[in-house]
C-alpha cells in the first residue's frame, strides 16, 4: 500500500476531524442520559445544554476546516473528500440537536423503549465514526485500513439495525397509538433518531471511498 507515501506531512486536518469525532461522541452520550433521564427536568435541561454545547463547537471545528483548505496549498487528501468528510460528521450532530430540541418543542413526556433503543444505537455509530476518523492519518499501514473498513461495516450494521428498530417502533405506533397527536410527535422522533445512523454512514461511505482510492 503506497497510501502513506503519498501524505504530506501536514496534520492539521486530521487533528481537526478528531477534535469534531470526540464532540460527536460527547453529544451523543450527552442525548443519551438526556433520554435516559427525560423524566428529571433538571437532568434533561442539562444535558439538552451538553448536546447544544457540544454542536456549537463541532461547528466552529467545521469552519476551521473550511478555513484551512482554503490556505492549504497541499493537502493530506483530496480537498473535496475533506470538505465532503467535515460536512457529513457535522451533519451528525446537527440532527443530535435536532432530536433533543424536537422533543422539548413538542412537548415529550416520556421515553418509549424504541426512542431509547435507537439512542442507543446512534451512540455506537457515532463511537465508530470517530475511531474511523482516528484511523486516517496512519492509512499507510495495511492493518490500519482493514481496521478502517471493519470500522465502516460496522457502521452499516448499525445503521441496519436503527432500520428494523424503527420499522418495528412505526408498526407499534400506528397500531396502538390512540392519540393522533402523540402519534405525530413520536412519529417525527423515530424518523430523526434514524436519521442519525443514516448520516453516520454517509461518513463511514466517504471513509470508505477514502481508503480504497489511495490504496
Amino acid at each position: 500500500m503506497i497510501f502513506g507515501k503519498l501524505l504530506p506531512r501536514e496534520g492539521n486536518f486530521f487533528e481537526l476531524f478528531n477534535q469534531h469525532g470526540a464532540k460527536i461522541v460527547e453529544g451523543s452520550r450527552a442525548f443519551m442520559a438526556m433520554v435516559e433521564n427525560y423524566s428529571d427536568a433538571g437532568l434533561r435541561e442539562r444535558h439538552a445544554a451538553e448536546v447544544d454545547k457540544a454542536e456549537r463547537q463541532a461547528d466552529r471545528t467545521t469552519a476551521e476546516v473550511n478555513r484551512l483548505l482554503h490556505k492549504t496549498f497541499i493537502t493530506p487528501i483530496d480537498r473535496e473528500q475533506i470538505h465532503s468528510l467535515i460536512n457529513a460528521m457535522d451533519d451528525v450532530l446537527d440532527l443530535l440537536q435536532d432530536a433533543s430540541e424536537t422533543m422539548s418543542l413538542y412537548d415529550i413526556r416520556e421515553m418509549t423503549d424504541e426512542v431509547i433503543q435507537l439512542a442507543a444505537l446512534s451512540v455506537r455509530c457515532c463511537e465508530r465514526v470517530a475511531h474511523a476518523v482516528s484511523l486516517l492519518p496512519r492509512l499507510n499501514k495495511d492493518e490500519t485500513a482493514e481496521a478502517a473498513i471493519k470500522a465502516c461495516e460496522e457502521i452499516d450494521q448499525l445503521e441496519s439495525d436503527a432500520d428494523r428498530v424503527m420499522r418495528a417502533a412505526m408498526s407499534k405506533l400506528f397500531r396502538e397509538q390512540a392519540d393522533v397527536r402523540e402519534l405525530i410527535k413520536l412519529k417525527a422522533i423515530y424518523e430523526q433518531l434514524e436519521s442519525i445512523s443514516d448520516r453516520c454512514e454517509d461518513v463511514a461511505n466517504l471513509i470508505e471511498g477514502i481508503v480504497l482510492e489511495n490504496s
